[in-house]
């Protein structure tokens, strides 16, 4: 029960961790020193995207899960619980693809906002 319970809380931390990468650079907009976490997120979100890699969170989990008595899964986190809601296919290639350049490229606009507040106000002190 504890292994199962774990393994839960690991989709929760990893669900939370997807949506931070994507969306965290909203929070940079507002408080500067969340990109000091954020970079760092969204840029391992877009290099696992990328480059096809697993986050380790997911063979985590999945041992856990195998400690607890259930079934495992093959793939990611994105491809076992994301893409069923968003795609009624299996990951493909070229979606990881699109979807690690949506995280690097929204995020890099929104820094790039930032930074032009940010440099807006130190004209202006």
């Amino acid at each position: 029960m504890t292994a199962r319970l774990a393994a839960d809380l690991i989709v929760i931390l990893h669900g939370a961790f997807v949506l931070f990468a994507v969306l965290g650079g909203l929070l940079v907009l507002r408080y500067r020193w969340w990109g000091w976490l954020h970079g760092p997120a969204f840029l391992w979100a877009g290099f696992i995207e990328l480059s096809g890699g697993i986050c380790p969170l997911t063979p985590l989990e999945n041992r856990l899960r195998a400690l607890g008595g259930e079934e495992t899964y093959g793939g990611g986190f994105i491809e076992h619980t994301l893409l069923p809601v968003l795609y009624p296919d299996d990951l493909t290639r070229s979606i990881q693809i699109a979807l690690g350049l949506f995280v690097l490229l929204l995020n890099a606009a929104l820094y790039g906002l930032a930074w032009h507040r940010f440099r807006r106000e130190q004209r202006q002190d």
